[in-house]
């Protein structure tokens, strides 16, 4: 079984940044009675903003990923195709320098041979239809014509696909632009929001993530012991195989933050870290948590899952973490959170189904 070993955790330089932003979808301390017996519900309303413009920002990186995994594929079928046509217009070259030096020798001997004309020719098909111009050309000659024809339209077809390949590229790299901008737009706009709390509501913030991430340390422990005194056998027990890989990969991911694009090793987005722990396992998993939830056997009911398993959770299919037993997931949830293990049912987003790689 691969180490629990948490790896080393960022500086305090570093953590103060993360615990500074850390607003995703914690609700705010309750003030004491003494000190603020009336809530201010405008502040209620600032921080269901934030955690609303963080949620949408999530939203919008799964997006994001679906697009640069559209433009990786579209630019390696472009360059593909690009080098087809290279090769293709060598070919191409190659059998024009030889039937020219064929009609090159025909015409010192007199006379203007037909493959000279074919190649003068606007439509050089309806030349070549022509049997009685057939059958004035040898049959070597004429099998290199239709040969040479033959590969002038494969070139065409194959320079009208790198084109549609390349516009498709370029506009998959302006919806990227596109994304990317929400993304920061969002998040900018939650910092700013961030900033018009007082700085005791910002602690309290920054207080309960931080008791977020304690809580994720105790499940991971009692993980652990529970793994050292178990028997075996059970809808608990971990799958086996590269699916218990992965969720182990995952396992010492823990206590890495979330940024929005990563796949690692030092930071994850939700199907960023799903996707770089089957990696770890020789599983080419798809990119986005939406693809991902198809890839496997989908199963239904919470019930029937076994630590390692997808989860798939929102109704839009945008979040992912891997099930890591009695109820709970280990995922990266958010901006300015860790990596970490959390009760799927207050992770304040639905379960949809699961997912059996």
């Amino acid at each position: 079984m691969a180490s629990h070993r948490r790896p080393k955790q960022p500086g305090q330089g570093y953590v103060s940044v993360i615990t500074a932003t850390a607003a995703v979808s914690v609700a705010l301390s309750a003030q004491s009675a003494s000190a603020d017996p009336l809530p201010d519900p405008n502040k209620k309303g600032v921080q269901a903003q934030i955690d609303r413009l963080y949620e949408e920002a999530t939203q919008a990186t799964e997006k994001y990923n679906g697009a640069k995994e559209t433009a990786g594929k579209l630019q390696k079928e472009a360059d593909n195709l690009q080098a087809a046509v290279a090769r293709k217009q060598d070919d191409l070259n190659e059998l024009r320098r030889g039937l020219g030096s064929a009609a090159t020798a025909q015409y010192r001997s007199g006379g203007l041979d037909p493959s000279v004309q074919l190649l003068l020719s606007s439509d050089p098909d309806a030349f070549l239809g022509e049997a009685a111009v057939l059958d004035r050309i040898g049959a070597r000659q004429s099998e290199a014509l239709q040969r040479f024809l033959s590969e002038q339209r494969a070139l065409r077809q194959q320079r009208v696909q790198a084109g549609e390949k390349l516009a498709g590229l370029q506009d998959t790299r302006k919806e990227l632009g596109n994304r990317k901008k929400e993304i920061q737009g969002k998040l900018a706009e939650a910092q700013r929001l961030l900033n018009t709390l007082t700085a005791k509501e910002r602690a309290e913030i920054a207080a309960k993530e931080e008791r977020a991430n304690r809580a994720s340390e105790r499940i991971e422990l009692s993980k652990k012991t529970a793994v050292g005194n178990s028997t075996g056998g059970g809808s608990e027990a971990a799958a086996p195989g590269r699916t218990g890989s992965a969720f182990e990969a995952a396992k010492t991911r823990v206590g890495m933050p979330y940024v929005w694009g990563a796949t690692g090793p030092g930071s994850f987005d939700c199907s960023g870290l799903t996707s770089w722990a089957f990696r770890q396992a020789g599983v080419d998993l798809p990119r986005t948590s939406q693809a991902q939830a198809n890839f496997g056997t989908r199963i239904n009911s919470l019930g029937d899952l076994r630590p390692g398993d997808l989860v798939i959770m929102r109704t839009d299919l945008s979040h992912v973490g891997f099930y890591a037993g009695n109820g709970q997931i280990l995922h990266s949830p958010k901006p300015g959170a860790q990596v970490r293990y959390e009760s799927m049912a207050r992770s304040g987003m639905p379960f949809m189904w699961g997912v059996r790689v």
